[in-house]
């Protein structure tokens, strides 16, 4: 039977985004949790064993895809949930240092679509990677610094000519302050002694800023989630839920978890969702499980992909920006997201597959579109669904204030949207 419940909450949502500044932190935080429940870590660059079910997940940089195979024949159909583990922010330039008027400045690039003007005056700290020379070979170091070292200074509004707020460039107004600059300070220098490594042995490195106000339920009636990175850290906590849950109520799918890093600025990398990670994943699963590349092409024939993420709640300062008739409620349920361009990639029969995991699950369903005379974000559905030809539906959480550096979210949808995934990995058997 379908899964309808889980263990997705706000409060767990809020301490899964707190835990996860960086997507490679966002990885580290799902692979603690599948390590506790008996999963196994393999290697894409080793043999896997033959023949042998079990729970396994691969990690390449800030991409994760983690499946269950206790039930499954060779030719058993997927059912995967598909996430995002980046979020727009501001990242560290290779030649960070420099010094303005006195002032000792680090170097920064938005990443995606940052709304970079909530990025200013907050307390930033620093998370991603690093790698380090160890011997002839090199490791992979993670990083994370949560004390307020950077802040993105406003312009005094008495030096502005707009008067109601200034145009950013971004590249000389979203360069951060951390310090003055009679005693210059080398910041990967200051990085590297607060991860315990040489500086010169530092060789490469993914830097990115991250606010450090704690994220919170908030509101009148505690029904709100006030949080960095719901875009789309929401989907990957109730996709992680929602699998967990699904695994061990097995239906007639293998359940799958694709959690994909650099869709903000296309996926077209080595770990995003245009590469070959997922193909290559589902592939390996079904040669584990005895079948060949007639087995994998028919499980691939029968598999749905539900592509997960935030979807825009109808702002009630800026209604007129929505389509009137799709108005689109925070705890009003998961919403099913249609454009007939492909910017989404739902066709009719994803979004039943999804309307009839929303029903089984005892939750709503919203649907969603795009007003016609505005430009559609996309997702990593279409590409998904390109590169595997696995019927895909794009689907999501209400939000508003996405892209910003701060969101917010209905902190009953949390479960609402984990339930429906759960309840989508685990299809009934046809009749």
């Amino acid at each position: 039977m379908p899964v309808s419940t889980t263990s997705a909450t706000a409060s767990g949502l809020c301490s899964f985004i707190d835990e996860s500044p960086s997507p490679f932190h966002v990885c580290r935080t799902v692979a603690r949790e599948l390590d506790e429940r008996g999963f196994t870590r393999l290697s894409e660059s080793q043999p896997w064993e033959q023949g042998a079910p079990g729970r396994h997940y691969v990690v390449r940089g800030g991409s994760l895809v983690a499946w269950a195979t206790e039930d499954a024949a060779g030719a058993t159909p997927f059912r995967v949930v598909g996430a995002h583990t980046d979020s727009p922010n501001l990242r560290v330039k290779q030649h960070p240092d420099f010094v303005v008027a006195g002032w000792q400045m680090v170097g920064l690039e938005p990443y995606g679509g940052a709304w970079l003007n909530s990025w200013l005056d907050r307390e930033l700290g620093i998370s991603g990677r690093l790698s380090v020379r160890d011997g002839n070979a090199v490791r992979e170091k993670l990083v994370r610094i949560d004390d307020p070292i950077l802040r993105v200074p406003q312009l005094a509004i008495h030096l502005s000519e707009e008067r109601r707020g200034v145009t950013l460039d971004p590249q000389r107004h979203v360069n951060a302050v951390w310090g003055l600059g009679a005693e210059p300070r080398s910041f990967l220098a200051y990085i590297a002694e607060r991860a315990g490594v040489s500086a010169a042995d530092v060789l490469g490195w993914e830097l990115m800023t991250h606010d450090l106000t704690p994220s919170r339920v908030i509101g009148r009636d505690a029904d709100l989630v006030s949080a960095p990175r719901l875009d789309n850290q929401g989907t990957c906590y109730a996709g992680l839920r929602a699998f967990l849950a699904a695994v061990d109520a097995p239906g007639a799918a293998i359940p799958v978890l694709a959690m994909f890093d650099h869709e903000e600025v296309g996926s077209q990398s080595d770990r995003g969702a245009q590469s070959d990670l997922l193909p290559t994943v589902l592939e390996r699963i079904v040669l584990g499980r005895g079948g060949g590349r007639a087995e994998f092409l028919a499980a691939l024939s029968g598999s749905v992909c539900a592509s997960g993420d935030m979807a825009h709640a109808t702002h009630p300062n800026y209604a007129e920006r929505h389509e009137p008739a799709h108005r689109i409620e925070v705890n009003g349920g998961p919403v099913l997201k249609v454009n007939q361009n492909l910017r989404y990639a739902t066709d009719s029969s994803g979004a039943g597959a999804f309307a009839l995991a929303c029903a089984q699950a005892g939750v709503p369903l919203q649907r969603y579109v795009h007003r016609a005379d505005l430009p559609c974000g996309s997702t990593i559905g279409p590409m998904t669904a390109a590169r595997t030809g696995i019927s895909t539906v794009d689907v999501g959480a209400a939000q508003l204030a996405m892209h910003s550096a701060r969101e917010m979210m209905g902190a009953h949808d949390v479960a609402s949207y984990a339930a429906a995934f759960a309840a989508f990995l685990t299809p009934e058997p046809a009749p």
